[in-house]
Formats: C-alpha cells, structure tokens, sequence
C-alpha cells in the first residue's frame, strides 16, 4: 500500500509532537499544572496575530509570547494578592481576547483562525516536520538535564533546595520548555487543543506506569498510538484531524480506566 505523500507528513508530525509532549505531560500531571499549560496555550493565538502583524516568525513569537506569559505569571504571584488560578484565568481570556482582537482589525489579510484554533497537520510540510523535531530533541535534551531538580522539586521543592539541586531553576526552565512545544505542536492539534494532548496521555500512562521514567515513555507512546488511530478516525470519517487525534487520546484514557486502577507506590508519591 502506498501512503500518500501529506499523510506521510502528517502521521510523522504527529509522532514528533507525541514524543515530546508525553514526558512534559507527565510533570503537568504531577505538578498538577493543566490550567497554566492552557493559559500558555491561549497565549499562542497573541503570538500567531503579532507575527502576522509584524510579518515574523509564527513560531518564533508564539514561543516568545507563551514565555513572557510564563514568567509573567512568576512575577504576579509574588506580588498580586490574587489565588494562582485566578491570574490564569485573567491571563488565559485576556491573552486569547486581544489576540482574536488584533485578528479581527486586520482586515487586509485573511487568516485561517480555524487552523490556528483546532490544527491542520494534513498541511504540515518538511519544512515543518524539521521544525518539529529538531526543536522536539532540544526540548528532550533539555528536560533530561534538568529531569532530577524538577522531579525532586515536584515530590517536595524544601528537600530539593536543602540537597541544592535549585528546583526554582528547574521550574522556570520547564515552563520554557512547555512554551516551545505549544509552538511547534500549534500546527498539528491547535491553539486550544495542545493541553490535551500533553495530558490525556500521561493521565493514561500513569495508570500502568511502575515509576516516573516509565511512565514518561509509555506517556509518549500513547501520544504516538492516538495520532495514527486520530489520523485514521480522520480520514475514515471525513473529521478534522487535530480534534480527531485528540478523541483518540481520550478514547485510550476511557479504555485504561475500564479495567481498574494500576500503578505502585513509586508513581502514586508523585500524584
């Protein structure tokens, strides 16, 4: 059987983004972070409206808009007298509000905002794939470097600091990390679909994980088993591919949930 050429792409992009979004999904499950990943999320469609705007990089300045989001949100919680999960909410509907506002005022230019929200992978080039993984395999190097402070911060950051492995440090360098993967899985699920697909696969590895690395691994490998079923699903059903690899993901999670409750006392510690 021979496997047109886009769906090639497709299926190839889809498996770059699972292989990164798994591990760094974990950390979000454990450190329990879905909001902040969809604040960051949210923040994309700003950076896509100020690239086009500007006539620079997309992805280049959605990384930059979700990081300058991150470390905003650092400074605010030092200093707002606001919950945590109320300056998300405030930065995640603001962020997203303005973007779809300067969309709106540019009406010189038409703008696939549909692609932006829910992905296209069926468009990805080669150009992209490259993108995908050679930032995926920065964003993995870094995350193995710094895999040891984050998971010593994430159980408890006092013993991390009292061993002197900076777990503040570690923290701000995986919500970095996190901005770079919301820009280049941005094509694949889209702006409002990317947290999904950082969680729903660590959620349903954590079910048969025996401890954080495993779970990493089989995070990612999940990830990479719902883009093939979502691209099937996709073309079978004439679905949008981005939401349909996303119910994929979900699919997986219900049926790990089905059987019963796995897991050991290695896993559980980080939950």
């Amino acid at each position: 059987m021979i496997i047109d050429e886009f769906l090639l792409r497709a299926f190839l992009a889809g498996i770059g983004v699972a292989l990164v979004a798994g591990p760094l999904g974990c950390f979000i499950i454990w450190r329990r972070m879905a909001y902040f990943g969809d604040t960051m999320a949210h923040s994309a469609l700003l950076g896509v409206a100020l690239a086009v705007m500007m006539d620079v990089s997309i992805t280049g300045s959605v990384f930059l808009i979700a990081a300058l989001g991150a470390l905003g949100l650092i400074v605010l919680q030092r200093r707002a007298p606001l919950s945590s999960d109320a300056l998300l909410g405030i930065l995640s509907h603001s962020t997203l509000a303005l973007g779809i506002v300067i969309v709106a005022m540019m009406t010189w230019l038409r703008i696939d905002l549909m692609a932006f929200l829910f992905g296209d992978i069926l468009a990805v080039s080669w150009a992209d794939i490259f993108v995908i993984f050679g930032g995926g395999a920065v964003v993995l190097l870094i995350l193995a470097m710094i895999w040891r402070p984050l998971l010593a911060g994430t159980v408890s950051a006092e013993l991390a600091s009292a061993e002197g492995l900076h777990p503040e440090r570690a923290r701000i360098a995986f919500m970095l990390l996190m901005a770079a993967v919301i820009a280049i899985a941005m094509k694949v699920v889209g702006i409002l679909l990317i947290t999904s697909l950082l969680i729903i696969p660590a959620a349903t590895a954590r079910r048969f994980a025996s401890g954080p690395e495993v779970m990493a691994v089989l995070a990612a490998l999940i990830g990479v088993i719902a883009v093939g079923a979502g691209l099937l699903g996709s073309l079978s059903f004439d679905a949008p591919s981005g939401p349909s690899i996303v119910c994929a993901a979900a699919l997986l999670f219900l049926m790990s949930v089905i059987p019963g409750r796995f897991g050991n006392a290695r896993t559980e510690g980080l939950r």
